[in-house]
């Protein structure tokens, strides 16, 4: 009998979140599940881990399946790391994060936690992919994703990733919820305006609540941002190496 596939589900939006009951779902009809997720929602957390507090991971319940589970106390990167050395003791062979409740299309990729998970798990060599949908309401419908989640996931079981590259995949928000197809995209030039609304809290204190806009310069009608506005699934190949290649070379000129 063929070997069942070990397949680590993670994410940050937390291990209740209806996105990785989903993705937990579509997964236990691949291979065996191991679970390990944030126990509260961890969006923004980008590639933090925990280096002067205590990691808590135990063992849960969430609903029924087939699948072992732990929430951690830590950040999505920490659920990656807590899973190689502690819990599996050995590297599964695919790690998927998500569904995340909203879209992790050009720069937000910088700051994803359900990303920064699957980059996690590439520095380990473990083939990975982040899931989104551009929807950020909790009872998001992520039933329709099922078909292109598990096609993609096989893909990458069976074709593997080259070394240092994992997948950033996101669905569009569509109310007829039929995507037009797969886009294999690249990364739009984008980013936030960002400002700070400025309060008074009633002890007198100022504190402040962030707040942007998202602005997109890129025009190319071969990047993620335009996959999702016209209705496309789109799928990133990205790097977690940030050396500017193409500068070495002029740098090299520079009176040092």
């Amino acid at each position: 009998m063929q070997k069942q596939p070990l397949i680590l589900v993670t994410n940050d939006d937390g291990i209740t979140a209806p996105g990785i009951r989903t993705l937990i779902s579509v997964m236990n009809e691949i291979g065996d599940v191991i679970v390990i997720a944030p126990d509260s929602p961890q969006s923004g957390m980008g590639h933090a881990i925990t280096l002067d507090s205590t990691i808590y991971c135990d063992a849960v319940t969430i609903d029924e399946g087939i699948q072992l589970e732990y929430r951690c106390s830590g950040t999505p990167a920490d659920c990656v790391k807590m899973a190689i050395s502690e819990i599996l003791n050995k590297k599964p062979d695919l790690c998927v994060s998500g569904i995340n409740h909203g879209a992790n299309s050009s720069i937000n990729v910088i700051y994803s936690g359900t990303m920064s998970a699957a980059i996690e798990a590439g520095i380990e060599g473990i083939p990975a992919i982040g899931f989104s949908l551009l929807d950020y309401s909790w009872d998001a419908d992520f039933k329709h994703l099922r078909k292109d989640i598990k096609n993609i996931a096989l893909n990458v079981l069976n074709k593997g990733l080259p070394d240092g590259v994992v997948l950033n995949v996101n669905f569009p928000k569509m109310k007829n919820k039929k995507f037009k197809g797969i886009k294999v995209c690249r990364q739009a030039r984008a980013n936030w305006v960002e400002e700070f609304d400025k309060r008074v809290n009633p002890q007198g204190k100022d504190y402040y609540w962030l707040t942007g806009k998202f602005v997109n310069m890129d025009h190319g009608e071969d990047t993620d941002v335009w996959a999702l506005e016209n209705g496309y699934v789109s799928m990133v190949p990205v790097g977690f190496d940030l050396t500017a290649h193409h500068f070495i070379q002029s740098l090299n000129t520079w009176d040092l």
